[in-house]
């Protein structure tokens, strides 16, 4: 079976030995994806709302290179540093995914890897199989 692999050729990738996405099959999965700028830097430090929002837009990005799209998720998890702000990050989260309401899920998690990380955000698409 094929994989394709998906990068944003951040530093991250190579040193953990991992890709943004992959695609094997009909299925696409996207790594956990955080809001960070062309250079890295995080996107709006105190805004949870703003982070999913860009976060949502990387994971856009990458399942298009994939070959899927937004409407193609069926599955995301959000890991928030702070439950409290699961109404803003719920709110982006339904204004990205109003129409196709992919099962998920939001879980309080002590930190991310930069302490001005709010949410981090997985997805799994599922296209048809071109193979």
């Amino acid at each position: 079976m094929d994989r394709q692999r998906v990068s944003s050729d951040t530093e991250w990738e190579s040193t953990v030995g991992y890709s943004r996405a992959v695609r094997v099959g009909s299925q696409v999965h996207v790594a956990g994806t955080t809001a960070t700028d062309e250079d890295g830097e995080v996107v709006a430090p105190d805004d949870p709302y703003a982070q999913t929002k860009r976060a949502l837009e990387i994971i856009a990005d990458a399942l298009e290179e994939a070959g899927a799209s937004l409407e193609d998720v069926v599955r995301t998890r959000m890991y928030v540093t702070d439950i409290d702000d699961w109404e803003a990050i719920g709110k982006a989260h339904g204004a990205v995914f109003d129409e196709v309401r992919p099962a998920a899920s939001m879980l309080e998690v002590q930190r991310l890897i930069d302490p001005d990380h709010l949410v981090e955000i997985e997805a799994m698409a599922v296209v048809p199989d071109d193979t």
